[in-house]
């Protein structure tokens, strides 16, 4: 790489970092348990999905945007982002990070693409029903997931029974992290956006939220079996992002259904820090053996 390129893409993912930083206490300590050959690439994922996911969800609205002007904002930038992917550089120093980790990375349109179908659903599809969830989530989340798993094993030579399995795992994470947010964040999605994704649910009582608390919990118990597959440099992190969603969803679980479209759940910063030593410890003794 030139001076002149090195100098952009280092610039470009002081960027990525800030994006991570401003917007995820919890994605933004779970990077930094990552081995140093991951972490910038994940946090160069985090920014391009984040942008996207910003533009959707009132940002370009509160700048002026209608719907279809957000639709063809959007569409800009996935074009970009492909672009990008393709030629290795783009003057959108966000999308020019990210398209560094995907050609390193082996990332292509299979998993960028349905990402950027569900942002247009935000656009367009107010609620979900069980079909349009489960899509929405694949192409929202579990995607996602599948482009960290890609950073994790590049270069990598993996048997075809264990990638599946890894994939498996990444795609249960990715979809118990959407599931869970969508959980904590229905009033802001109710209120404010107007959209309801769990689907089924027109207003969630206790009920509703324990089916859907057993859902998370599941995709969970699925991922956390597949962490001892990956590459150790990157499994204290996987197992800390794990285990904090696992304490988010114990939290809903003990929230009155009510009360969730009026206070947003979270996790204080004091158990995240607990469950990032503990995730820490648990790969340093699986070392060991």
């Amino acid at each position: 790489m030139n001076d002149a390129l090195a100098r952009f893409t280092t610039t470009a993912e002081i960027a990525t970092t800030n994006v991570i930083h401003s917007y995820s206490t919890s994605f933004g300590l779970a990077t930094r348990l990552l081995g140093r050959r991951h972490r910038q690439h994940i946090r160069n994922i985090y920014a391009m999905v984040r942008v996207a996911d910003e533009t959707v969800d009132g940002v370009a609205a509160e700048a002026g945007l209608d719907a279809e002007d957000q639709r063809r904002a959007l569409n800009d930038y996935a074009t970009e982002t492909h672009r990008a992917m393709s030629i290795g550089y783009s003057s959108n120093m966000i999308v020019h990070a990210f398209a560094r980790t995907a050609r390193e990375s082996g990332i292509g349109e299979d998993l960028t693409g349905p990402f950027f179908s569900s942002m247009r659903d935000d656009i367009a599809q107010r609620f979900h029903n069980a079909a349009s969830h489960e899509a929405y989530v694949y192409g929202s989340a579990e995607v996602v997931g599948l482009m960290c798993l890609r950073v994790f094993t590049r270069d990598l030579a993996i048997s075809p029974e264990r990638t599946a399995k890894l994939e498996h795992g990444a795609r249960q994470l990715g979809a118990a992290f959407q599931n869970v947010n969508f959980l904590r964040d229905i009033a802001d999605d109710t209120e404010r956006l107007g959209r309801g994704y769990l689907a089924g649910e027109d207003t969630l009582d206790d009920a509703g939220r324990d089916r859907w608390v057993e859902a998370v919990r599941a995709q969970l118990r699925d991922a956390q079996r597949t962490i001892p597959l990956l590459p150790r440099d990157a499994r204290a992190a996987v197992r800390s992002a794990t285990a904090l969603f696992a304490a988010l969803a114990n939290r809903v679980a003990r929230t009155p259904a009510t009360d969730l479209y009026v206070r947003r759940v979270r996790v204080p910063d004091g158990v995240k820090a607990l469950l990032a030593a503990r995730s820490l410890i648990t790969t340093a003794l699986e070392r060991r053996r």
